[in-house]
Formats: structure tokens, C-alpha cells, sequence
């Protein structure tokens, strides 16, 4: 078993190497089981009690998640735009069409946050999203399609 502090570093350093908070988000989003909630990382589930890991990323989420939720509707813009910039396999105008279609944004959110919390994130990211699609002149997804 590793120690407390070598733990840490086995599963922050992939939060570490991720530049942006939105990129953060959308990285502990996906450790989430969707068949369980429950955050499972692929390393550490060998490492680390399941719970304790479970635990562990559940609180960095939500760390993670009110820092971004304290950010103005600028600075997330500007973290959503670097994120975009370092995502290769993908041009910008067709990411912002998917976003627009998928609403991804909205499965960020820890399960422990409601109210008035997860709406305020669902609404300045759809604010971001009207102002990115003028940046990267992405016409309205229809919706019935």
C-alpha cells in the first residue's frame, strides 16, 4: 500500500498536466461510472481502497468545480477557449456545433452539487456558448433534428 503523501501525487498528476480548470472538469467528469456514480480511476482502483479513491475524487471535483464556479463568465470563456485551442483532433467550429447539440457541459457537475449551483454553471456555459459561436460563426443547432 502507498503512503498518504505518494497517493496524492499517483492521482493528482494527471489533474497537474491539464492547464485549464474546464479541461479538469470534463477529466474528473469521466471517472465517473455511470452505471455506479461512483469515480473510478484506472491506476488507483489496483492501488487504493475503491471507496477511498471514490472519496478522494469526489471531493477534488467539487473543489475543482466551485473554483470554476467563482470564476467571472470572462475568465471562463478564457479557460473554455484554451481548452479548445489545445484540442487537436477536432476543428473549434465543429466542437462548439457538438456542444451546442450534446449540452456535455451539464454532466461536469459533481452528483453532490444541486440548486442553485449546477444552474448557474448550466447558464454561463450557455452564455459562453452564444458568445463562441459568434468567435467561430457556428449557426444554432436545430434541436428537432
Amino acid at each position: 500500500m502507498l503512503t498518504q503523501p505518494s497517493r496524492k501525487t499517483a492521482w493528482t498528476r494527471d489533474l497537474v498536466e491539464i492547464q485549464t480548470v474546464y479541461g479538469r472538469l470534463v477529466y474528473l467528469s469521466g471517472l465517473v461510472n455511470p452505471d455506479t456514480g461512483r469515480y473510478e480511476h484506472y491506476t488507483l482502483m489496483a492501488e487504493w481502497d475503491p471507496l477511498e479513491a471514490h472519496r478522494a475524487f469526489r471531493r477534488i471535483h467539487e473543489e475543482i468545480f466551485t473554483e470554476w464556479l467563482n470564476y467571472s463568465l470572462e475568465k471562463k470563456k478564457a479557460d473554455v477557449e484554451l481548452y479548445i485551442a489545445g484540442i487537436r483532433q477536432i476543428e473549434p467550429r465543429d466542437l462548439v456545433e457538438a456542444w451546442l447539440r450534446l449540452r456535455p457541459y451539464k454532466y461536469l457537475v459533481p452528483g453532490s452539487i444541486q440548486g442553485p449551483e449546477r444552474q448557474k454553471h448550466v447558464s454561463d456555459f450557455e452564455a459562453i456558448l452564444v458568445l463562441l459561436q459568434n468567435v467561430y460563426g457556428v449557426a444554432s443547432p436545430d434541436r428537432s433534428a
